[in-house]
């Protein structure tokens, strides 16, 4: 029977490993113990509810097919879940995995899933309950507001109020990746939904709209895809940039554009630029996105940051001190999403080793986040490099101390640090026991300069770069 069940999960996992990042399959999935396979449930034994709670929210339908793949359709799963050492559970808990089995809005075969209750289905809106596409969890409420993005943040709640009577049509909110970009239009989306009963709003990434599109070329079914769209209050658009050098899509879309604003309905977009810089989209379609607002997000501030960190914490219902805090605040300052990956793989390290979260833990968990690269150099790794090589120690390097064996390495440290890292020069001083950001750029521009004269310096310099490569 053991080795039926270890069959089976193993079955599981090969398919799971497909679909979920390596990182997250050995976090998520390694500490899984399957339990037994009575019938068609299979029992498997996680660390923590928490741990319960985010393979449900996060991986549920990759978990369904491996299911379907190693037992069936009618394949089921329960967890057994360790609420002390060495107790156990006795009553698992049954996942609430999304059945294959929908007769109530079961498509014909040829219909991709992707596309239920799409025009190819229906002809109108009336009397139909539409799925908006929109995730609930998207909110303005836990939408951290920073200077990064208060105008858009601004723009958006004002058209979520007013949508399609602002001057803000269409709205297009543009940033790099992981920035919020689609937290942000789909809280527009949500608000609208909740307190416009009236309205229809409709949630849509640039790819699934082509791929609707080719779909109605196919079947013939260019005019209901057409009066589709056209009959939809709110549009919200992802990734516009997708639709470049698709002249037709394009050509669609903007018949579909001209509709909703001259009806005065509101449109919503995103784009990883500016509509300026969308090279391969036709003139009229760009002109027309600049009809209204386009505001950027931008990488989150420090208080923004600490103020991202603190309100998933609160939303966890997990304290852990400042100082932690302030030092991962410091430490990621690429984008949101990393952040907040950051934050979700340190609580999962504090459930699976049943400790406190604390500082070290903090330093260990952003260790082995990030890959060994240049590109992805720490503070922490530039630290322990420049100490061991100069035969001080990192406390050295933090230390208050004005001697210059110390001095030296420490500005040779900051030094590295800017070159290596994104970080800005009031994050690393923070680094270096709280320096000001000035005499951060007093070390580097002394390097600089010894590096430009000294061969001795710039010996180690380069010798200490080639540890980061």
């Amino acid at each position: 029977m053991q080795r039926e069940v270890m069959t089976v999960w193993n079955r599981c996992l090969n398919v799971i490993r497909e679909i979920v990042p390596e990182q997250s399959f050995n976090t998520w999935f390694e500490p899984i113990v399957p339990l037994r396979l009575n019938g068609h449930i299979l029992t498997i034994q996680v660390p923590s509810e928490f741990f319960y709670e985010w393979l449900e929210e996060n991986f549920v339908h990759a978990l369904r097919k491996a299911l379907d793949t190693a037992i069936g359709r009618d394949g089921q799963l329960e967890y057994s879940i360790i609420v002390d050492k060495g107790n156990e559970q006795n009553r698992p808990l049954t996942v609430n995995v999304p059945t294959t089995k929908t007769p109530q809005t079961a498509k014909p075969d040829n219909v991709s899933p992707d596309i239920l209750k799409s025009p190819f289905q229906l002809k109108d809106l009336d009397s139909l309950t539409l799925d908006s596409y929109l995730n609930p969890t998207y909110t303005f409420d836990n939408y951290v507001e920073g200077d990064c993005n208060r105008l858009a943040r601004s723009a958006g709640y004002a058209v979520a109020e007013r949508p399609g009577v602002t001057s803000f049509n269409p709205l297009m909110i543009y940033g790099g990746v992981g920035l919020g970009k689609t937290h942000l239009v789909q809280a527009i989306g949500n608000y609208i939904k909740n307190n416009n009963q009236n309205k229809f709003v409709l949630y849509v990434t640039s790819e699934k709209f082509t791929n609707q599109f080719l779909n109605a070329i196919r079947t013939d079914g260019i005019r209901d895809f057409t009066s589709f769209y056209m009959q939809v209050d709110v549009l919200v658009i992802d990734d516009v940039q997708f639709l470049q050098k698709k002249e037709k899509t394009q050509e669609i879309f903007f018949h579909i554009f001209n509709h909703l604003h001259q009806s005065g309905k509101q449109i919503i977009m995103t784009s990883d630029r500016a509509p300026r810089a969308l090279d391969g989209l036709e003139d009229r379609l760009l002109s027309r996105f600049k009809w209204g607002l386009s505001a950027d997000l931008q990488t989150p501030d420090l208080e923004t940051r600490i103020a991202i960190i603190q309100k998933k914490l609160q939303a966890e219902g997990i304290y852990i001190d400042d100082n932690v805090i302030e030092y991962l605040a410091h430490s990621v300052n690429t984008n949101v999403r990393e952040l907040e990956g950051v934050i979700v793989s340190l609580m999962a390290q504090a459930s699976l080793n049943r400790r406190d979260i604390d500082l070290e833990l903090a330093k260990q968990t952003l260790r082995n986040i990030v890959v060994d690269s240049e590109r992805d150099v720490t503070i922490d790794s530039v630290q322990e490099a420049v100490a061991d090589f100069f035969n001080v120690t990192v406390a050295d390097l933090k230390a208050k101390s004005r001697k210059r064996e110390l001095v030296y390495p420490r500005q040779v440290a900051m030094y590295l640090a800017k070159e290596k890292t994104d970080l800005s020069l009031k994050s690393i001083g923070y680094h270096f026991g709280g320096r000001d950001h000035s005499t951060v750029i007093h070390a580097i521009q002394t390097i600089s300069d010894l590096v430009a004269k000294n061969a001795d310096t710039r010996d180690s310099v380069e010798k200490l770069k080639t540890l980061f490569k």
